[in-house]
């Protein structure tokens, strides 16, 4: 081979070694964007109910218990599916999970469009559910696993995408409402969803499998009493969180507020939250779990106390402060689920977390408002506020075990 046979060849192998380079340093911005528009999607998919129950309730004559049942019918199939949905996960393909998943929702709410009472409607959504419990623990572990040590702020950003959907695709839904029938605008929805599909599905080097050894991935502190303790951090969180939402608009109407300013305040919490869930994962990855715990939940107790305490107009002004400090934990708790999964079985340990936060904010405003009954409304906050401050012991708990491992 001469001289000048030689220097092509080496060109030849620096171009493509550098293409190799660029594709797997863009493999998990590509992984983080397709997360991110699934959770979105799906999150969307959630909120969006809350739009459509009292049209329903006006086509079929639906009563409040079934009003509430088809809620639950959706949330109940999602959380009781994100285990089995992160075990499938570690066997087959996440990416093609992920992607039917997708499929599933669409396909529930197009059958909603098509269902002629509640009947149809409790299968529509029970298929959404069903889609969307794949959500979580795949996108999920898809992220922490691309960004690997880093995945502390790309997972905030993950989870901000989901605040994103739930403020776009609800707002979204009831604009084509006005300009066509409501039917019509599912079916649209539903054509968003196999479009987020086939992204998934044919999206190149998504990392949602399992690409290194358990034992290789996971942090030395992935242990299981580490695990449980950030789950318990997390089911208290929710609890406080899912408690104050629903003492808030009683609490602004008891200082005089009316109807609209009682819907723009609780917007005002969502973009807050939004904020937090951004700005607290990469909080968490300067200062630590622990600090970072501590910040928020302390903030939030405080907050809590002051919206009961305060006239209408200070109130009213600390709501995006609420939002930011209530969301604030959860994006913290999320990028702590890979680091410390126990035996490196990150979909498996997100699809628990996932699980647990998800009963644990169904229940906890059940509880609350049976203390709101027989003491009332001032209580039932007050015990949202005292369910922040009972996360910081665990979470000094949670720091012990950290740094000593």
């Amino acid at each position: 081979m001469g001289f000048g046979a030689t220097c092509h060849l080496l060109v030849a192998e620096n171009s493509m070694s550098s293409n190799i380079s660029k594709e797997r340093s863009s493999a998990p911005s590509r992984t983080l964007v397709v997360a991110g528009v699934v959770h979105a999607l799906h999150d969307g998919y959630t909120d969006l109910i809350y739009v459509l129950l009292p049209i329903w309730q006006a086509e079929f004559g639906l009563s409040y218990s079934v009003l509430a049942l088809l809620r639950g019918i959706y949330s109940g199939v999602m959380a009781t599916l994100q285990v089995p949905a992160g075990r499938l996960a570690e066997r087959i393909d996440g990416r093609r999970i992920l992607a039917a998943g997708t499929l599933l929702s669409a396909l529930g709410y197009a059958v909603a469009g098509y269902s002629g009472g509640a009947v149809g409607l409790c299968a529509g959504l029970a298929l959404c559910g069903a889609g969307s419990s794949t959500q979580h623990p795949i996108a999920s572990a898809a992220v922490s696993r691309a960004f690997k040590g880093a995945a502390r702020g790309p997972i905030g950003a993950y989870n901000f995408s989901g605040d994103l959907g739930k403020a776009t695709l609800p707002a979204l839904t009831s604009l084509l409402i006005t300009l066509m029938a409501w039917r019509q605008a599912l079916w649209l929805v539903a054509i968003l969803g196999v479009l987020a599909a086939t992204a998934v599905a044919l999206m190149p080097r998504i990392q949602v499998t399992i690409v290194e050894k358990p034992d290789r991935f996971a942090a030395p502190t992935g242990d299981h009493r580490s695990f449980r303790l950030l789950c318990a951090i997390g089911g208290l969180d929710t609890a406080a969180r899912m408690g104050f939402l629903t003492f808030l608009p009683f609490v602004l109407q008891a200082k005089g507020a009316p109807l609209a300013t009682i819907g723009t305040s609780l917007a005002t919490v969502f973009i807050g939250g939004a904020l937090g869930k951004f700005a607290c994962a990469w909080l968490g990855a300067r200062i630590g779990v622990f600090r970072t715990v501590l910040l928020t939940e302390g903030a939030t107790a405080a907050l809590i106390f002051a919206t009961i305490a305060l006239p209408l107009t200070p109130t009213l002004l600390l709501l995006p402060m609420v939002g930011l400090a209530l969301n604030g934990t959860s994006s913290v708790l999320y990028g702590t689920v890979p680091e410390i999964a126990p035996d490196g079985r990150v979909e498996h340990a997100f699809a628990l977390f996932y699980t647990i936060v998800s009963g644990s904010g169904a229940l906890a405003p059940v509880i609350f408002g049976l203390v709101g009954d027989a003491a009332g409304k001032s209580w039932g906050i007050s015990c949202a506020a005292s369910t922040a401050l009972a996360t910081l012991p665990i979470a000094g708990l949670l720091a012990q075990r950290l740094k000593s491992a």
